[in-house]
């Protein structure tokens, strides 16, 4: 083993005084000056941070950061143990619980703490997801699967083509509920591109995530999973949902439609809310599944999976804002781009210095949609004459889809068709329940208070 491996995150001075002592991470060390004495393990610390302090973790359970200089004295107390992560051993299956499968793509939910960076790192497989949850073999047996390690940063349409293709297959060998562990960064484009690339589902297909990562205390994921598998295994509904805590306590997971749902915070953990609709379910303490609405698509063992997995890498979103230049929506024409979402104002509205752009594009074959900059509610294009002047040029209203799924739509419909009105008609057509009928007044559900 290496110095640098035996002192993760330890650099310069910092390492130099840590090797002089024969001290490697995990030890036993007191570290005495200033007329104060901390002891304690000597534990990682996080390489971008600078290379003059040590971190121990104090009997009481906090860690604290000594600054070394002249008068600093570091000694080895006892040899410790080096800090690693080991999976713990599968629980049995029970033969007579249903069969899920639990496919990993990394993110925050398959992460632990990586001291190499102090950030946190995809490291933990579906396997360990399993291992750490040992309350699923309660509920179901659950069959394991690696698709990615990856953050959902990094996720392309490629990765969508593929889940779905792989989701198939798991159904297709008699799976009662497949989950999806997903980072919830683009989790609801994942989520849209599934809606659509898997129709006529005969079980659930769940999306889950976490906003902190498995090894904290205030870790949201085995909540999360439990809730999932509960689902997966005896909802009642055959559709695409994201499963996420429903409020900041941790009392009731919620299913929301996957193309009706978006990230509205950066770290809370009820991040995930529903726009124009309702959740479809949710599961509380005792993790019965109740549905929240009779609108839903039925579980049926005998339905036929169709799929449809293809997206097209050739769509753009733009957004509009005071002073845009038309010429980026050129630019995309030029560059072979086949389908452009415009995110407007309000009701449905760019520039009136735009329209020469738009109808240039239009006129060579590329779909343009608008949805709205707003959260909730619905495109209206017939109520100024800019939206009349819009729709006149050829511009098609989303109605009440917000951005994200949108743009997943336009990819999936110029995935499925080459010919440009043909794809039109799909894009309009209500596929995974993207469009509603009517739009209800929607009070915003994220609220002041602690994540």
């Amino acid at each position: 083993m290496s110095q640098n491996e035996a002192n993760l995150g330890y650099k310069g001075e910092a390492l130099e005084a840590l090797t002089k002592a024969g001290c490697e991470v995990g030890d036993i060390v007191r570290v005495t000056g200033d007329g104060k004495t901390y002891e304690g393990i000597l534990i990682p610390r996080s390489e971008s941070g600078n290379n003059k302090h040590v971190v121990v973790k104090l009997k009481s359970g906090y860690n604290v950061g000594i600054r070394l200089s002249a008068n600093v004295k570091i000694e080895k107390v006892g040899k410790g143990v080096k800090p690693s992560f080991a999976s713990p051993p599968l629980p049995p299956q029970r033969e007579e619980l249903p069969k899920i499968v639990i496919m990993s793509t990394g993110g925050t939910i398959a992460s632990r703490v990586d001291y190499r960076t102090g950030a946190v790192r995809s490291a933990i497989s579906a396997s360990d997801l399993y291992g750490v949850v040992p309350e699923l073999a309660d509920l179901a047996q659950v069959d394991t699967q690696i698709l990615f390690s990856i953050y959902s940063e990094n996720i392309t349409q490629k990765h969508w083509t593929k889940i779905a293709q792989t989701v198939a297959e798991h159904i297709a060998q008699g799976a009662k509920g497949v989950i999806i562990a997903h980072g919830t960064d683009t989790m609801a484009y994942t989520a849209a591109a599934l809606s659509f690339a898997l129709q006529n589902l005969p079980v659930p297909v769940i999306v889950v995530g976490a906003q902190r990562s498995s090894d904290r205390p205030s870790s949201d994921a085995a909540t999360n999973l439990i809730g999932a598998v509960k689902a997966a295994a005896y909802g009642p509904f055959a559709e695409v949902v994201v499963a996420m805590h429903e409020t900041v306590a941790d009392t009731t997971i919620s299913f929301n439609r996957g193309t009706k749902v978006r990230k509205c915070h950066t770290s809370r953990r009820d991040t995930f809310k529903p726009v124009n609709g309702l959740p479809i379910a949710r599961t509380a303490d005792n993790n019965e599944v109740t549905m929240l609405t009779t609108d839903y698509r039925k579980r049926d063992p005998s339905a036929q999976l169709v799929l449809k997995p293809n997206f097209s890498e050739k769509v753009a979103l733009v957004k509009f804002y005071p002073g845009f230049d038309p010429s980026l929506i050129d630019w995309y024409a030029e560059r072979d781009v086949k389908g452009i979402l415009l995110e407007g104002s309000g009701l449905g509205h760019v520039s009136a210095r735009c329209f020469g752009a738009i109808q240039n594009v239009v006129s060579q074959g590329v779909i343009v949609a608008l949805a709205s900059q707003c959260i909730w509610g619905r495109v209206n294009m017939n109520v100024y004459d800019t939206g009349r002047d819009l729709l006149s040029l050829g511009v098609i209203p989303c109605d009440d889809m917000f951005p994200e799924t949108a743009l997943v739509k336009l990819m999936w419909t110029l995935g499925q068709n080459r010919d440009v009105e043909e794809a039109k008609k799909l894009f309009k057509t209500n596929v995974a329940g993207e469009f509603s009928p009517r739009t209800l007044p929607q009070e915003t559900q994220i609220k002041e208070g602690g994540a």
